[in-house]
């Protein structure tokens, strides 16, 4: 691999572990995820899904790794969708 797949692979790793990390964490401190759409998160999952196999395809190693991250974190961030949102409907009742 060239210098500049290996630096741009990098950075895509990187961004991709940081950019819905605080959101997991904020959710984790606040118990609430309310303001987060399901949607969104279940696209997130699609999509990582796809790039993580699109990437398995193509033997990119980069692709594989930076999207099996992402697919974690939307697993994370749904499980805590629907259990913050359920506890919440519990405490409302």
């Amino acid at each position: 691999m060239s210098f500049w797949e290996n630096f741009f692979g990098s950075v895509a790793l990187i961004t991709t572990i940081i950019g819905i990390t605080p959101q997991i964490y904020k959710a984790f401190k606040t118990k609430s995820t309310q303001d987060i759409s399901m949607v969104m998160l279940f696209n997130c999952f699609v999509c990582a899904l796809s790039w993580l196999v699109h990437g398995i395809l193509t033997k990119s190693v980069f692709v594989v790794w930076s999207n099996a991250a992402s697919l974690i974190i939307a697993v994370i961030s749904i499980l805590q969708k629907r259990y913050y949102d359920r506890a919440k409907k519990i405490c409302n009742n």
